[in-house]
């Protein structure tokens, strides 16, 4: 009888222990769990791609500057004026034809004047390597003396080669070449340079 009370009472002491233990064990880990940081959530910004900023689709041609050449009168003769003349383009061809418009257009504003026809129109212009043609209306060969006939043509040579002075000008009336201006018949001797133009008309 002794015996089986101290066997129930040891296996009732070590049941007690091993519960002790482990309400400690217990403890401890809910300690520890509670003391240690939360690990770190795992960053994903590096697998997220980031998308380009878009940029307009749209380019503006560069930007180039000719000039448009009026004549002034200066003593006895008279002066090709250049007037500056931006315009946004990349091609030789569409700046000297925005130029050549304005010029025809006539003078609106400044000092200067055009012994260019009104009622002028550009029907075509082309610069290929050194030589630009340039072709106009019937308008341009319209009135005016020896002069006023060698003013335009300077307007249009001087014109024409403002992005190459070095360039030759071959001056088209509705795609002919002009050989003879004017009713008191001035003959251009083409291709036109500047250097030629100085030469052999003189303002």
């Amino acid at each position: 009888m002794n015996n089986q009370q101290r066997t129930n009472g040891v296996s009732s002491g070590v049941i007690a222990a091993i519960s002790a233990a482990v309400v400690v064990v217990s403890g401890g880990v809910a300690w520890f769990s509670a003391q240690t940081p939360n690990p770190p959530t795992p960053d994903n910004s590096s697998q997220s791609i980031k998308q380009p900023i878009k940029q307009s689709t749209t380019q503006q041609g560069n930007q180039q500057t000719a000039s448009i050449y009026w004549l002034r009168s200066k003593e006895n003769h008279l002066d090709l004026v250049p007037q500056p003349f931006k315009v946004a383009a990349t091609q030789p061809n569409q700046v000297l034809e925005a130029a050549f418009k304005t010029l025809l257009a006539g003078r609106s504003e400044g000092t200067g004047s055009t012994t260019i026809p009104p009622g002028t129109q550009l029907l075509g212009l082309k610069a290929e390597n050194n030589d630009i043609h340039v072709n106009l209306s019937e308008h341009f060969t319209a009135g005016g003396g020896s002069t006023s006939m060698m003013g335009r043509v300077g307007q249009v040579v001087y014109t024409a080669t403002s992005l190459n002075p070095q360039a030759k000008v071959y001056i088209e009336v509705n795609g002919k070449l002009l050989e003879v201006l004017g009713g008191e018949g001035v003959e251009l001797q083409q291709p036109l340079t500047r250097e030629s133009f100085q030469k052999n008309y003189p303002l």
